[in-house]
């Protein structure tokens, strides 16, 4: 897996762990959904827990543990299914501070969206990496600058600014 910040590859230092593998005493690693509370559970002061969601969780079901969460992780199975978009707006509206990553089919065209609506990284497949290297990605979060919609971290959208300039 490559993992995108601001448009550029860069090192991931999170390790995902399969369900059967034994919890690290140190380190940055993700869980999935179903071994979160016993990861939680089992936490020790050196260890940054992290989740991998189905981009159709709820994210109420995810709230109580945004304190205890550096990172969630999104499930993009498909750079059509565009649910966890909503999601992490959703998330981000609930009050989640925390690091928010996309995994999976996300295209290089989709990253200023994923932005606006609270991703902070990208983490995408090998074989996708290879097809839309990191050059295409600065240039697809370069190209559109100005946007409709309101986003997380941007400078307001279009109308906010037409606005702001009527009154």
């Amino acid at each position: 897996m490559a993992l995108i910040s601001d448009g550029k590859f860069v090192e991931d230092d999170w390790r995902r762990l399969s369900d059967e593998e034994d919890l690290p005493r140190a380190g940055k690693i993700i869980v999935s959904q179903i071994r979160l509370d016993e990861a939680l559970a089992a936490s020790v002061p050196g260890v940054q827990l992290g989740v991998l969601v189905a981009n159709n969780v709820e994210p109420a079901a995810l709230a109580p543990y945004f304190s205890r969460l550096a990172l969630i992780a999104i499930a993009f199975p498909a750079f059509t299914d565009g649910r966890g978009f909503s999601l992490a707006r959703l998330l981000r509206r609930a009050g989640y501070a925390g690091e928010l990553r996309a995994s999976g089919r996300v295209v290089a065209d989709q990253i200023v969206h994923a932005r606006q609506c609270g991703f902070d990284t990208i983490e995408i497949p090998h074989d996708l990496a290879v097809r839309q290297d990191e050059a295409q990605w600065t240039r697809a979060l370069a190209t559109y600058s100005e946007t409709y919609q309101q986003g997380y971290g941007t400078r307001g959208s279009i109308l906010d600014r037409r606005r702001k300039a009527a009154s």
